[in-house]
């Protein structure tokens, strides 16, 4: 029995730890979104109707350098927060460092549009909250002191914005997924 109970529990920690190793390689842990090595699975079983979009946070490397890291952390957090609720059946995905990709299978990019343009917009229209290092860790009390016009209530030190580019592309007869990827990278610029 003691054999038995042993083989179980080794089947079980490889089982679990194939599991873990796919969330690793397939799930961007900043964001919580899909990544790289998701989209090209994804990209691999296309049929010959979608769009592919690429999308890149405006002047990241400037507003990171200007605000910190941690900063910049959440503005991608947020901007990927915004492109996981598009709509049309579309699919966001985090390609690397300021740049996430949409897909929308079986949509023209007349069809896709506006859906990207509402996820730029949120984007571009979302007020981002800066506190300083004396911020509270409890929830209550930041909320108390955000809320009223009381002795404890403090502004937040800054307030900040943030604005995306998206390009689309769709294949041509004969384009394969990373040609239409690349379209729609050049469409970004």
């Amino acid at each position: 029995a003691f054999g038995v109970f042993t083989a179980a529990a080794g089947a079980i920690l490889v089982v679990s730890m194939l599991q873990e190793s796919h969330r690793l390689a397939f799930n961007d842990e900043l964001t919580g979104l899909p990544g790289r090595r998701a989209l090209q699975e994804a990209m691999a079983g296309l049929g010959p109707h979608y769009v592919l979009a690429m999308a890149d946070v405006d002047h990241f490397k400037s507003f990171n350098d200007t605000h910190g890291h941690d900063t910049g952390d959440q503005v991608l957090k947020l901007v990927a927060a915004r492109l996981a609720q598009v709509k049309g059946g579309g699919r966001a995905f985090r390609y690397g460092g300021e740049e996430f990709t949409v897909l929308f299978p079986d949509l023209s990019l007349e069809e896709a549009l506006p859906q990207l343009e509402a996820i730029r917009a949120a984007v571009e229209g979302y007020r981002m909250t800066v506190r300083g290092e004396d911020r509270p860790k409890k929830k209550e009390v930041g909320e108390k002191r955000r809320g009223g016009d009381g002795p404890d209530s403090m502004p937040p030190d800054k307030i900040l914005s943030v604005t995306i580019s998206i390009g689309g592309a769709e294949p041509a007869p004969g384009m394969a997924p990373a040609q239409v990827l690349k379209a729609a990278d050049e469409a970004l610029y």
